[in-house]
């Protein structure tokens, strides 16, 4: 393994990731989905690839999608979260505001 290799796989193990709260919306039908991640960097390109195979879990996202296409949705974050100590304390604040923002943009969970 080349010294190149093994630093790029070294960066990429300690690269910071960002955990937060984001929302999908469909600009067509005024719809809202909002969901959690604990990689905000990489969620959107995780969606958009199962609503492209078809095969996301959110049907109504998933109607959406296929009735109006990449164009009538648009991805935004809604909070980012600060580093937290340990997983356990993340999740349960993610669990929290993802509630806080359903209920303030009466959207529905992805």
């Amino acid at each position: 393994m080349s010294i190149d290799r093994k630093a790029a796989i070294a960066a990429y193990k300690e690269r910071k990731t960002i955990a937060g709260i984001y929302v999908v919306r469909c600009a067509a039908s005024g719809e809202a989905w909002v969901g959690q991640a604990p990689n905000l960097q990489t969620i959107q390109n995780r969606i958009w690839f199962s609503l492209r195979q078809g095969s996301h879990t959110c049907r109504t996202l998933q109607a959406a999608w296929n009735a109006h296409g990449e164009a009538g949705l648009t991805f935004g974050e809604c909070e980012r979260l600060e580093d937290e100590e340990t997983d356990y304390v993340r999740n349960a604040l993610l669990k929290e505001r993802m509630l806080h923002w359903r209920s303030a943009l009466k959207a529905e969970a992805i």
